[in-house]
């Protein structure tokens, strides 16, 4: 049994070790480069100044305010999407008429590339783009000037929705299809009602579901940079100015310190947010046990 284990484990170590070779050349050991640089005064002399780079850039006007944006912003996409792909996904997970056609329409922001795309987001929420046309024309709205207002923040908002939600739906959807229906039918004998089967059932079962895809809703909301850049460019509304927007202007000056340092908090921060989450999920099961 021993050499059983021990061979299977050096079997998964070969299949394993191209892998951790790659993500430790390109993502582990820049990344641990880029917190060394965050301790030193500039990259050609290294000298170590501590937390200098650290103190600087949390008194910098800038950075507070990229830092709010990005946290506000995630603070309420995570759980609108989470909403909307659970109630999604219920939908769907139910003999409807076309059922396959709709997880097809889900999917495919997934496979259009953003780019692509922008130009249709840039004509829809333009000063003289189709949204003000709509609103004004049929409903006598004022005109909004969507990319230079706090509306700007909505706008992006859309867009995230619009980008992710289909792949938390199919998650989701590959949850619930895994809850025996057995449990359904019991419940329903039993007098419970259909809210009452969804918090006892579907919920308790989507646990493990729903938590990663909370973690993966997180990283994305921090990853919407991309969306931002292409729609508003470098210096967009001070509503939707992000942290990527700080470190993609801190590259451009060539302030690499600043640059790592930003980067190290905010690596810091998500990893906190996911053990915290991972911890609340870990009391979850014991409570539920």
């Amino acid at each position: 049994m021993k050499k059983w284990i021990r061979q299977d484990a050096s079997a998964a170590l070969m299949f394993l070790a191209p892998s951790a070779c790659g993500f430790a050349l390109f993502y582990l050991i820049p990344f641990a480069m880029s917190v060394f640089d965050s301790f030193m005064d500039n990259t050609v002399d290294n000298h170590f100044t501590g937390l200098n780079n650290y103190r600087e850039l949390l008194a910098s006007d800038s950075f507070r305010k990229a830092a709010s944006n990005t946290f506000y912003f995630s603070a309420v996409s995570v759980p609108l999407i989470l909403v909307l792909s659970l109630g999604i996904a219920v939908i769907l997970n139910k003999n409807m008429y076309l059922r396959k056609w709709l997880r097809t329409a889900y999917v495919l922001p997934l496979v259009v590339p953003v780019a692509s795309v922008v130009l249709v987001w840039q004509i829809l929420f333009d000063w003289n783009g189709s949204m003000n046309a709509w609103l004004s024309g049929g409903f006598g709205f004022d005109r909004v000037d969507w990319m230079k207002t706090d509306a700007a923040r909505y706008v992006i908002l859309v867009v995230y929705l619009w980008k992710n939600i289909g792949y938390n739906v199919i998650l989701l959807l590959a949850g619930l299809q895994q809850i025996p229906k057995d449990y359904y039918e019991t419940a329903q004998i039993e007098g419970a009602g259909r809210l009452r089967q969804f918090g006892g059932i579907t919920l308790i079962y989507l646990t493990s579901t729903m938590f990663f895809v909370v973690i993966m809703s997180i990283i994305n909301s921090f990853k919407v940079f991309r969306e931002t850049y292409l729609i508003a460019g470098d210096y967009p509304h001070d509503s939707i100015y992000g942290m990527q927007h700080y470190m993609n202007n801190m590259f451009s000056s060539l302030d690499i310190q600043k640059l790592t340092a930003a980067a190290t908090l905010m690596a810091g921060c998500i990893l906190l947010i996911v053990l915290a989450l991972f911890t609340l999920e870990r009391q979850y099961r014991r409570f539920m046990e």
